[in-house]
């Protein structure tokens, strides 16, 4: 294989995708926010798709890219030399937002519990419930406390992060 017909293959091979699930409230942000150095201290390139059951406004109103989107464009861009954003501005499903994802070995979401992917839960005392719908998909829990969990998933605490790292690791080789 020539040297661009390997760069091609690089470029539409889709990475490793692990969710991060659990309820509103338990901490997945937080955790996640202090993962992502650990891996990046790995060498790990990496995008996080976030799922928002809420509406947001990633926006300000009476902003370049806001006004544009007002008026009724599709799509609006906006970037400078150390960052660019793209708004969707219609429903946009989680592989199409994946199939925009380039050039990093590692997807992690936050949210999107449904979809079919290794799950980790994150999950705090007090949540009654886990939010993991398929055992089957659960890599490990991270959690507060010890939980009765089927055999052979993990659980970690929430300062375990040199262990979590290792195990999203153990998915790139």
């Amino acid at each position: 294989m020539s040297g661009k017909e390997a760069a091609l293959v690089e470029r539409t091979q889709t990475p490793p995708v692990v969710s991060f699930i659990g309820w509103s409230g338990v901490g997945k942000t937080t955790l996640l926010e202090r993962l992502i150095p650990q891996l990046k201290a790995h060498g790990v390139r990496l995008a996080l798709l976030k799922q928002d059951g809420h509406e947001f406004d990633a926006d300000r109103p009476g902003k370049d890219t806001w006004r544009m989107t007002q008026a009724g464009a599709d799509l609006v861009a906006i970037s400078n030399r150390a960052h660019a954003a793209v708004f969707l501005n219609r429903p946009t499903s989680f592989q199409e937002l994946l199939g925009q994802v380039q050039g990093v070995d590692l997807v992690l979401t936050e949210g999107y519990h449904e979809l079919d992917y290794p799950q980790i839960e994150v999950h705090r005392r007090g949540f009654d419930t886990l939010r993991c719908l398929d055992w089957g998909r659960l890599a490990a829990v991270v959690t507060d406390e010890p939980l009765p969990l089927p055999e052979g998933i993990p659980q970690l605490g929430f300062e375990e992060l040199d262990r979590l790292a290792g195990l999203l690791l153990e998915r790139l080789r």
